[in-house]
């Protein structure tokens, strides 16, 4: 595998959106947390959570195409075929598989929640993740028009891997407080 700012040029060659780059750090830290839950690779599950939007912005974020091309763009970076396969997984529409292994429902789930978890922030007065509790954020999974676009079944896959709603936006907040000035909170 190549080193983490290796990924990060390439993930700016191809994304310009300062909050879609955002997102792909806060899915990092969200995903490197996960792997230190379940004593697994952090470098390989960070830098899937760091790419997985790598081609949102070629594709359009068009569900038939977006992370099939990701997979692609990402065949010859040295990346393990298990983070290339949870990159390609994170959107079930293009593949028309269900998510599978732990990896893949982590990287779904922990992506998404980190829209979540912005939106969140958003309506705090302060506007500060450090600011935002994890119990805000899970009671706002049950506020559907709240981050109307933000996929509530897809989030639940923590579930699927053993992990409580309350637990994983525990997990997912605290994974972003450190970074909060990076992404721009």
């Amino acid at each position: 595998m190549k080193t983490r700012q290796h990924y990060l040029d390439l993930l700016a060659k191809h994304v310009t959106n300062p909050r879609m780059i955002a997102h792909c750090v806060a899915s990092e830290a969200i995903l490197r947390a996960l792997a230190r839950h379940f004593a697994e690779d952090e470098d390989i599950w960070g830098i899937a959570g760091l790419l997985h939007d790598i081609d949102v912005e070629i594709t359009a974020a068009e569900p038939h195409r977006h992370a099939l091309l990701a997979a692609e763009m990402l065949a010859s970076e040295e990346l393990p075929a298990e983070a290339i396969d949870a990159i390609r997984m994170h959107n079930e529409m293009a593949t028309n598989e269900p998510r599978t292994t732990r990896f893949q429902h982590a990287l779904a789930a922990g992506e998404t929640i980190a829209g979540l978890i912005f939106a969140t922030t958003m309506v705090y007065p302060d506007k500060k993740l450090e600011s935002v509790k994890p119990k805000s954020v899970a009671k706002r999974m049950k506020e559907k028009m709240f981050a109307a676009s933000v996929n509530r079944e897809t989030i639940m896959e923590c579930e699927k891997i053993g992990i409580p709603i309350a637990l994983f936006a525990e997990i997912s907040v605290e994974a972003l407080k450190p970074i909060a000035a990076e992404l721009g909170f």
